[in-house]
């Protein structure tokens, strides 16, 4: 008995470590990596370089851009789904936070993504975190005990703001007042995932859409958004500005 014990155990760790089963075990998942590339309308965004208009005419300049990504959902055409539980900060600032990476997705062809703007209710009441949401990054109310799902901060000769600023603070995640947003972006061709590489989805990020669309800001009367009162047009503003670049 025990020899053949000995001679099952034997097989199966001449199976398992053998060249066709590990490739077996490493070929069933890709990773995806994603980047998102900011613009304002056709014009690449440069932080205080550069100068762009809203939909009044006003020019303006942005200082700090930067949001949250989470609960990231890849879909196949099956309705079979691939969900990433991690967050992400985007920074203008930090080429690196630029570029996302998702790690063993099942191998397929993927129709659609999707993500929030914000940061869930549970994560919003977890108290200390790390990483992305970790009260360090400037992404935290602390007299609120909520994170900021969005920052926008500029300059504006038509704000009434002290220097001519502006700023737009966006958080909240309590019904009425909430402003955590989906977005949903469908591929023109499937996005392939294949065994142990990497693919690449590119996605244009407008950050003029924050000033637009359903409503259109004017600085001279809605320059200081940071608590949750008009948080939500600004919210409904920024849910659009999510594009797949070709």
């Amino acid at each position: 008995m025990r020899n053949q014990f000995q001679l099952l155990l034997g097989l199966f760790i001449l199976f398992t470590l053998s060249p066709k089963f590990l490739n077996a075990q490493h070929s069933s998942k890709g990773m995806l990596s994603i980047a998102f590339n900011h613009y304002v309308d056709s014009l690449i965004l440069n932080l205080d370089s550069t100068i762009y208009k809203n939909k009044f005419g006003q020019p303006f300049s942005i200082s700090i851009f930067k949001y949250y990504i989470g609960n990231v959902h890849l879909k196949k055409s099956n309705g079979k789904e691939y969900v990433s539980s991690d967050y992400f900060l985007i920074n203008e600032e930090e080429k690196n936070s630029k570029i996302i990476i998702l790690k063993n997705i099942p191998q397929g062809e993927y129709t659609s993504v999707s993500f929030i703007i914000g940061v869930d209710s549970i994560h919003n009441c977890s108290g200390a975190q790390s990483g992305a949401l970790d009260e360090t990054n400037g992404m935290f109310w602390a007299w609120n005990s909520g994170y900021i799902f969005l920052k926008l901060e500029g300059k504006s000769s038509f704000s009434k703001s002290s220097g001519n600023n502006f700023e737009y603070h966006i958080g909240g995640f309590k019904f009425p007042e909430n402003s955590i947003r989906t977005v949903s972006l469908k591929y023109e061709q499937p996005l392939l995932i294949e065994n142990d590489k990497i693919a690449l989805l590119n996605i244009k990020v407008n950050a003029a859409e924050i000033l637009k669309n359903p409503t259109n800001i004017d600085f001279r009367i809605l320059s200081t958004v940071t608590d949750n009162k008009n948080a939500s047009i600004i919210a409904d503003n920024y849910k659009d500005m999510f594009t797949i670049q070709k």
